[in-house]
């Protein structure tokens, strides 16, 4: 079984966690970066004009800086984030809608600040293919090696 963890981590958070995933499943590491890295005030949420206010707002596009070639060699792929309005950033979006996830289980994991990740698997089904097996949320991790074994990989 070749395991994918890819993730987005603007401020460094995610990318914690999804070190941690990587490491436990034995899974290579993926960082999903944008064409244009963010800046902090890129990130400041309480300022309405903020890129990450736009972007979510307009709903653009967010390219990210390279591809994974060999997707197809991975038949489950953690996929990381930080939530923004209580869904993924647009750059996840776009991801998603870059490969092909047919016939994958995918399990997906953020960190957010004060929201849930509800709404994040209802958002995302429809753009991938393959089986959302399961979704957490994982702002501590002191549980993280128990939530990996009940995914039986």
């Amino acid at each position: 079984m070749e395991i994918l963890v890819a993730y987005f981590s603007p401020t460094g958070t995610t990318a914690k966690v999804a070190r941690m995933i990587a490491d436990e499943v034995k899974g290579d590491l993926f960082e999903i970066k944008p064409d244009k890295p963010y800046t902090e005030a890129d990130l400041r949420w309480t300022n309405p004009l903020a890129r990450c206010n736009r972007e979510k707002l307009l709903k653009k596009d967010v390219a990210s800086a390279q591809k994974i070639v060999n997707f197809t060699d991975y038949n489950v792929v953690f996929l990381g984030f930080p939530i923004w309005y209580y869904q993924e950033p647009n750059i996840i979006d776009t991801f998603v809608k870059g490969y092909d996830w047919t016939g994958k289980d995918v399990i997906l994991f953020a960190t957010s600040g004060g929201s849930d990740i509800k709404k994040v698997t209802a958002s995302l089904q429809p753009l991938i293919k393959g089986e959302i097996v399961s979704a957490k949320l994982l702002n501590k991790t002191d549980n993280l090696s128990a939530w990996l074994d009940t995914l039986a990989l």
